[in-house]
């Protein structure tokens, strides 16, 4: 399968496991334990580990050697990720400090009072960045996703640390999503979205990514454009254990096709991942077109 399976990984009880540790040990105590479950996920990694690898030598042309300490590096990069999240939530946010390049440029955004489109990737940690841009850049950041993610996390993370701190507008069959991305833009609200994966049946856009050719989700874009709302690229990234690198692209306004907005896109997530190869999240065969 070349595409995302729309779900997430991972199970009840270890989110369990960590949400404790984090609420009462602190950050650092999750992440030696993570250090361990990390590596036992690399070692029993099965086709995620080897569509990584296959990613650093391909697309990055490393050695093997290379791609696989990378690999063991990237997993546990993940699980950091997840446990920054959850850190936030249960008002962990001093231990860590970022900072944001271009964050004028999202200021301008809403100072021009009509709302704004946040296009990221599976690259860094986006919810950190919107934990940190609540209520400083927008009073309210809609994140647009499938109602893929399992009941039984979602159930444990509303419990233990109160749910998401952004809303969230369900992308549905019936297109009820475009009503309320059109409400929250009129709104001066801020929409959020990725555009690096796709899940089975949707339409895509071929595009030369790191030299080779890949497909991409065609919705995200087909948005970005239709709307009157100026069109920005972030990412988050993590530069030590506690410290994130945040930067925002000069916002897009006037009229931009789905594939100039695409290709603008893809231009600057090859400059993320060339950058931060560990936190590159995407773990399917992304070059089977």
């Amino acid at each position: 399968m070349s595409q995302w399976d729309g779900r997430s990984k991972g199970t009840a009880l270890g989110y369990r496991i960590f949400i404790y540790l984090i609420d009462k040990f602190g950050v650092k105590a999750a992440y030696r334990l993570l250090w361990f479950v990390s590596y036992y996920y690399y070692l029993f990694g099965g086709n995620p580990k080897k569509n990584i690898i296959n990613f650093y030598t391909k697309a990055l042309q490393m050695p093997l050697s290379e791609a696989k300490k990378l690999c063991r590096k990237n997993f546990y990069y993940l699980g950091q990720t997840l446990i920054d999240r959850n850190a936030f939530l249960l008002g962990k946010a001093k231990a860590f400090t970022h900072h944001f390049e271009n964050e004028e440029f999202l200021v301008e955004l809403q100072q021009q009072n009509r709302g704004g489109i946040l296009i990221s990737a599976h690259i860094g940690n986006w919810e950190t960045a919107g934990n940190l841009l609540h209520k400083r850049i927008s009073k309210t950041i809609n994140v647009l996703m499938l109602e893929a993610e399992e009941k039984k996390i979602k159930k444990v993370l509303d419990e233990t640390t109160g749910g998401a701190r952004f809303n969230i507008i369900a992308i549905k069959n019936d297109l009820s999503h475009i009503v309320k991305i059109n409400n929250a833009l009129e709104a001066n609200e801020l929409i959020a979205m990725h555009a690096d994966r796709f899940t089975d049946g949707v339409k895509t856009i071929t595009l030369d990514f790191l030299g080779k050719k890949a497909r991409f989700p065609w919705g995200p874009f087909l948005i970005a454009s239709k709307f009157n709302a100026p069109v920005t690229f972030v990412f988050a990234l993590k530069d030590g254990d506690f410290h994130y690198e945040l930067s925002a692209t000069k916002p897009l306004t006037g009229k931009y096709t789905p594939e100039e907005i695409a290709k603008l896109y893809v231009e600057e997530l090859e400059k993320k991942v060339k950058k931060y190869p560990v936190q590159w999240f995407n773990y399917y065969d992304f070059y089977k077109v």
